[in-house]
């Protein structure tokens, strides 16, 4: 029989108990902003139909969209080559969910007479995506993602600006917020001649960071735009200032252009919201930050660190359209996704995780032989009815080896029930990270911990 090999695919990761309790940190982080906030938690499934998915996320979206073959022979008889376009629905009519945006948009229009509007929901699920793996990137990662649907209020990308502020600044992680609008965008495409090019401008744009600005324009001439319209977008490149500054120059451009006017209207609403409430992070008006995804119709956020050289670790925005596309029109939505993964590479590059995230136990209780145990066994029970994470060591082992055990766990008590300590009814505590150790009454080991 073959061996088989001992591997998981590229792109994907094992989790230790060290690991799982970091990530649990930071989950129970962001849930806990979410709550707080008013968000209320659904799931869906891993799975979508094609249907569902195919189209919403732009041509390079499309491309990185795991697809699931369909149970059965499909394949017999058929030359592939010249048969697929014929034959692929019948093979493959479903995928992995590459983000939770649109089976949150699937979810709302099936779910439309259970749920109440504006509908505040909270996700944090794995997505999954045919790209290729790098520091940083991976094909199956998990989003925590919050959005509102049902109302089209500014309000509520101030209280994703808040959550976002709040969430880093509990993780203590300094960063910087980027805030666009894409009927900015939209008039700019207006403001060249060529608002058919919206979609390749943003998605060109959307790289400026990774590729760099020359790059970008040699990406642009590809993508049809003339050398006179791509000069006309250097302004917009080069404008500088406060927020204010910058919108005070846009609203020259734009004069004449009722969605970019929009925009920019939007825009000194959000950050006079902003200014209201002060947030720790910086936050600044990018003009040319895109956010690649074609459903996004108004503010777009995204969030770096800084100090860490890792992309984007947080972003979202508004989309109008997504829910007409099942039969739902005229529905506005705004939300966010938190990157899990990457904050993880961020906590762990800044070494930002609280040290006792290990310690899955609280004491460790001596194995000294079958009379100990059996007081050691109610001694645990009790402290486990009181919220106490505590354990026996399973064998009456060498001391060298139970204590081994213990200072690898990173257990920071053992207790000690000898033959002495049952009969005072007391029980010997040993601090390990100090060496100190004390005998007190039985009764009093519950307050001890």
């Amino acid at each position: 029989m073959a061996q088989i090999t001992c591997s998981i695919p590229k792109g994907t990761r094992d989790f230790l108990p060290q690991e799982m309790a970091r990530r649990n940190y930071i989950f129970d982080t962001i849930r806990a902003v979410f709550k707080t906030f008013c968000f209320v938690p659904i799931e869906t499934p891993a799975l979508e139909n094609l249907s569902t998915l195919m189209g919403k996320y732009g041509e390079e979206g499309d491309k990185l969209l795991f697809k699931v073959l369909n149970s059965g022979n499909f394949m017999e008889g058929v030359d592939f080559a010249q048969d697929y376009h014929r034959v692929a629905p019948r093979i493959c009519d479903r995928g992995l969910r590459y983000d939770l945006t649109v089976p949150f948009a699937r979810f709302v229009v099936q779910h439309r007479n259970d749920i109440v509007f504006p509908f505040k929901r909270y996700q944090m699920q794995p997505v999954w995506r045919a790209d290729r793996p790098q520091k940083g990137r991976y094909r199956e990662f998990y989003q925590c993602d919050a959005d509102v649907i049902g109302s089209d209020s500014l309000l509520h990308e101030l209280e994703l600006v808040q959550m976002i502020d709040d969430v880093f600044q509990r993780l203590g992680i300094e960063i910087v917020l980027k805030i666009n609008n894409r009927k900015i965008l939209a008039g700019i495409a207006n403001l060249i001649g060529m608002p058919e090019k919206l979609v390749d401008i943003t998605v060109a744009i959307d790289k400026l960071d990774k590729i760099g600005l020359d790059n970008v324009k040699a990406e642009l001439l590809e993508r049809g735009l003339t050398a006179e319209a791509i000069a006309k977008l250097q302004p917009v490149f080069d404008l500088s200032g406060t927020a204010s500054e910058k919108l005070d120059s846009l609203q020259s451009l734009f004069a004449g252009d009722e969605t970019g006017m929009k925009g920019v209207d939007e825009m000194r609403t959000l950050f006079g919201y902003i200014a209201d409430v002060k947030p720790a992070c910086e936050v600044e008006l990018d003009l040319t930050l895109a956010r690649g995804l074609n459903y996004y119709t108004g503010a777009i956020f995204e969030v770096k660190a800084k100090n860490v050289s890792i992309g984007s670790i947080c972003g979202g925005g508004r989309y109008d359209n997504l829910t007409g596309i099942f039969g739902m029109p005229d529905v506005s939505g705004v939300g966010i996704s938190f990157g899990a993964d990457r904050i993880y590479d961020v906590l762990a590059e800044l070494n930002k995780f609280p040290e006792n995230l290990e310690h899955t136990s609280t004491v460790l209780f001596i194995n000294f032989g079958e009379k100990e145990l059996a007081q050691c066994i109610k001694y645990t029970a009790l402290l486990r009815k009181n919220g106490v994470a505590a354990e026996i060591y399973p064998e009456a082992a060498k001391m060298k080896k139970q204590m081994s055990y213990a200072d690898a766990k990173k257990i920071p008590f053992v207790a000690f029930v000898g033959e002495s300590e049952i009969a005072n009814n007391t029980v010997t505590i040993k601090d390990m990270a100090t060496g100190e150790q004390k005998t007190i009454p039985a009764e009093e080991m519950e307050k001890f911990f």
